[in-house]
Order: C-alpha cells, then sequence, then structure tokens
C-alpha cells in the first residue's frame, strides 16, 4: 500500500479562532514565561481535584507557542530545539501537565517534516499556526511486545478506513486531530492524521495515573473510521533511514523533566524559607542558616545546573543533526539527548523527593500539594528505561556502536 486517495466529502477540522503568530525564539521564550506565571497560579489545585485545563489549553494553543516549531519557511517561527525545549521546561515548571500535552503535537510535525509530501507539509503546518491541536494515538496496552495491532485497510468500495484501540494517548481529549500509528496489510507503518470529531472515534478520558493527572492521556477507539489519503504520512520508512524524530521526541521529555526538577527546587527554597524549622542541633534560629539543609540545597543546586547543561548541548546537537541529516549526526544527536534524559531523569526525582526532607513534616500537608512533583516525576520519567540509556550511551563511546533508530532514543 503506497498510496491514498482522498475520500471526498470527508469530514475537515474547522479552523480555529485568531491565533498569534511568534516570529522567533527570544519571542518564545517570554510568552512561554508569560504563561507559565499564568498556570502556576492554579497548578495545585487542578492536581488536586483532577480539573483538566480546557480554558489553559486554548489559552495555550492560542498564545502561538504550539507553533514555533514549524519551519520559517511555511511562515513559522522556525526554533532551535534548544528554545523548544527551554519553553517546554519554563512551562514544566509551572504545570508539568499542560506542558505535556503538546508534547505528541511537536512530535507529529517532526515526523512530518521528515517524511510528508510538500502537500501535507504545507496543510498541517497551516493548521498549526491557525491554533489547531495534534494530539496521539501511539501506544497499545494488553500485550507483552510492541507490535501494533491498529490497522489501516480498505472497505469493499476501496475506501481507507482505520481500527483499534489506543493507551497513553496524552492531549488528544483537548485535539482537534489525532495522529494515529496504524499498520496497513503489508505491515508497513503509517501515521495517519484522525479529525478528532471523525464518525467512529471515541476518546475515552480513563486516565488514573497517579501524577500527571490532567494531561488526557486515556484512550482512543477507532472503529471503522474513514480517513484520507492526504492524511496518511509514512512512519516506519522514516526510520529506515537516520532521521531526527526519536531524539527530537526524547529532548522534548527531558526538558519536561527539567521543568518538574525546577518546579520542585523552586517549591522547596521557598517552603524552608517561609515554613521549615532549623533542627534543634545546628545552632541557629532560621532553617535556611541550617548548615546541613545549605549542603543539600547546593546538591541539587549543582545537580540541576549540570541537568540544564547537558540539555542545551543536545539541542544544539539535535539542531545540527536536523540540518544534514546522516548516521553519524543522528547517532550524535540521539546519544547526547539520551545524556541529558539521564540527568534529568535523576534530578526531577532526587529533587522532588529532597523537597520534603528539605521541608520537614509540614510539606507533606495535602493543603500544599507538594506531593504533585514527585508524582509527576515519577510518573513521566517511566515514559522509558533509563537503564537503556545507560547502554546505548556506553556502546556508543566503547564499541562505536550507533544507537537503534526509534522513537524512544
Amino acid at each position: 500500500m503506497t498510496h491514498f486517495e482522498t475520500i471526498p466529502g470527508a469530514y475537515v477540522s474547522p479552523p480555529a479562532g485568531s491565533v498569534a503568530i511568534l516570529r522567533d525564539d527570544a519571542e518564545a521564550i517570554a510568552v512561554a514565561r508569560e504563561l507559565a506565571a499564568e498556570f502556576a497560579v492554579g497548578a495545585a489545585a487542578r492536581d488536586r481535584q483532577r480539573r483538566l485545563p480546557w480554558a489553559e489549553v486554548e489559552r495555550f494553543a492560542q498564545s502561538g507557542l504550539w507553533g514555533i516549531s514549524v519551519p520559517k519557511e511555511y511562515g513559522g517561527a522556525g526554533v532551535s530545539n534548544v528554545t523548544l525545549a527551554e519553553v517546554t521546561a519554563i512551562l514544566a515548571a509551572a504545570d508539568s501537565s499542560i506542558a505535556h500535552i503538546p508534547q505528541n503535537h511537536f512530535y507529529s510535525l517532526e515526523v512530518l517534516r521528515v517524511g510528508g509530501s510538500e502537500a501535507q507539509k504545507r496543510f498541517f503546518y497551516a493548521q498549526a499556526l491557525q491554533g489547531q491541536r495534534f494530539g496521539n494515538a501511539l501506544a497499545e496496552i494488553g500485550h507483552k511486545d510492541f507490535k501494533r495491532r491498529t490497522r489501516l485497510s480498505r472497505d469493499a468500495e476501496g475506501r481507507l478506513r482505520i481500527d483499534g484501540r489506543k493507551y497513553y494517548c496524552t492531549g488528544s481529549l483537548f485535539a482537534h486531530w489525532i495522529p494515529t500509528l496504524a499498520v496497513d496489510d503489508d505491515g508497513a507503518g503509517w501515521l495517519v492524521f484522525v479529525p478528532r470529531q471523525s464518525y467512529g472515534v471515541t476518546v475515552v478520558d480513563d486516565w488514573d495515573g497517579f501524577g500527571q493527572r490532567v494531561t488526557g492521556s486515556g484512550s482512543v477507539i477507532f472503529a471503522d473510521v474513514p480517513v484520507q489519503g492526504d492524511w496518511v504520512v509514512p512512519f516506519a520508512a522514516s526510520f529506515e533511514r537516520p532521521t531526527t524524530i526519536g531524539p527530537l521526541a526524547q529532548i522534548i521529555h527531558a526538558a519536561l523533566d527539567l521543568g518538574i526538577a525546577r518546579g520542585a527546587y523552586a517549591a522547596a527554597l521557598d517552603f524552608v524559607r517561609q515554613h521549615s524549622r532549623a533542627w534543634i542541633d545546628s545552632g541557629v534560629a532560621r532553617a535556611s542558616d541550617d548548615p546541613l539543609i545549605l549542603e543539600r540545597v547546593g546538591d541539587l543546586s549543582v545537580r540541576l545546573s549540570a541537568a540544564e547543561a547537558l540539555l542545551r548541548r543536545a539541542g544544539r546537537v539535535l539542531d545540527a543533526s536536523q540540518a544534514a541529516p546522516d548516521e553519524r549526526s543522528v547517532a550524535a544527536a540521539s546519544v547526547a539527548v539520551a545524556e541529558a534524559r539521564v540527568l534529568t531523569t535523576e534530578i526531577a526525582l532526587k529533587a522532588s523527593s529532597k523537597l520534603f526532607e528539605l521541608g520537614g513534616s509540614g510539606a507533606s500537608l495535602a493543603e500544599h500539594d507538594l506531593d504533585r512533583f514527585w508524582r509527576n516525576a515519577r510518573t513521566h520519567t517511566l515514559h522509558d528505561p533509563v537503564r537503556w540509556k545507560f547502554h546505548a550511551i556506553g556502546n556508543y563511546y566503547l564499541n562505536d556502536t550507533l544507537p537503534p533508530r526509534h522513537g524512544a532514543l
């Protein structure tokens, strides 16, 4: 199955309202900081009550940030990956659930950049710049293998249809389009951009993880859903050659963890200053003068700075690889991002745990909802195992073995 024709009369997602068009990296960072200040205000309440952030996501999309990775030649800001990661981290420090929602939106835009036709790029980039949000229906559960069972096939009249069930569909509750991984009758993999409101599409709010509670990461069910050939982008074929799809996906995950770490670190400093008591043996009146607390804060600060530095370096290496992709440059990007993910994972877990050690018993009170940082870090860092990052990094440096090409590295 190598060609997919358009189905006349199939559903097309309606245009969004007025959306800002951001011009460059500096503007993207400035807007992210503005939104982060807004989103931080209600983050604890949204998490505690599991109140889905409908208004916040709309504000987020209208800000223009969902279009910042669209290349300049298609009307977007074409920001660097350093900036894309920093925008994500800024927002994740305020509310990591909201920051997580567009992760697969940016991932889908990268799949489109790498494997889409010129017409597909023009159409979907325009959709993103108009405020259309792309969710995801990538993962499947219930089996111990990683084979995809969602099918892209033809009905008796030769029209394309999708059938299957997906889970961990982060952002799809809020999406206009749901990019979906499916396999055809020949076993080839495709990313199909399915309109959220298509007949046969059911989005189920059944995410019950203890962290990242309001990401909309539940199920999507496809029951004989008609799709147009224009919405079908090669996926598996994009990994047959060196591409930056994997490290692009991974750097956003690393940025999310870094943002959680920043949020937890800032919360720890604030709680120690405002609420904590110095230990009886410290000989000081204020917790912020306690010598052992100072040592712990210093340790966190150094580790956080190291993670930030590796993430910025990974963004630069990824930028270079996107500009000139080949086996070596893509491998270097994958390894650089993996190195960043190791440290961002560690500091997210460490900072969100040390928050309680530094804050004391009072930090555990439900009214503060400080446990959301650890719950979010612990949940999100399970996305793919860091132990395999170490393996890929070690094999690369010791044996000059290039890492595998897939979306998880």
